[in-house]
């Protein structure tokens, strides 16, 4: 098992972000469940083990069906000192997040819907800016209330 990268930066709140770059595959939900867990845990956050790890994992099934990219960065920080702020990084910044209507009978597309159900907020920062071809990359993200 890859153990969780050493904080890349430090947040506005003196916390770290973690943050590290995993192939674009299935098998990285469970790689994010475990940077979530390391980062919760160091922050005492425990209690929203299950919902964060619960979001990480539909942010990388999503980037995993809807990226043409071979990798993704997750990343778990502390925007303030009571919001936890998880998201996936991806170079597609074209391909932006729809939440739309869910079909009964279908097999997937909840992915969003159940995020928004879950998060305090959540939405899409597209990242670096050119002047002829635009953004590199946007972060899908969300966040959740760390008040103990």
């Amino acid at each position: 098992m890859t153990t969780p990268s050493k904080p890349v930066r430090t947040a506005s709140t003196g916390h770290p972000l973690y943050s590290q770059t995993f192939p674009c595959e299935p098998e990285t939900a469970r790689r994010g469940r475990g940077l979530v867990r390391h980062a919760l845990g160091a922050w005492h956050l425990d209690h929203l083990s299950g919902t964060a790890e619960l979001i990480i994992s539909e942010l990388v099934a999503n980037a995993f069906r809807h990226t043409p990219g071979r990798s993704i960065r997750l990343r778990v920080g502390r925007p303030g000192p009571v919001r936890v702020h998880i998201g996936v990084v991806d170079m597609a910044p074209a391909r932006l997040p729809v939440l739309g209507p869910v079909d009964a009978d279908g097999e997937s597309g909840r992915g969003l819907v159940l995020i928004d159900a879950l998060a305090d907020r959540w939405g899409c920062t597209l990242l670096g800016s050119h002047p002829f071809r635009g953004p590199w990359g946007k972060e899908i993200w969300a966040e959740l209330e760390a008040a103990p």
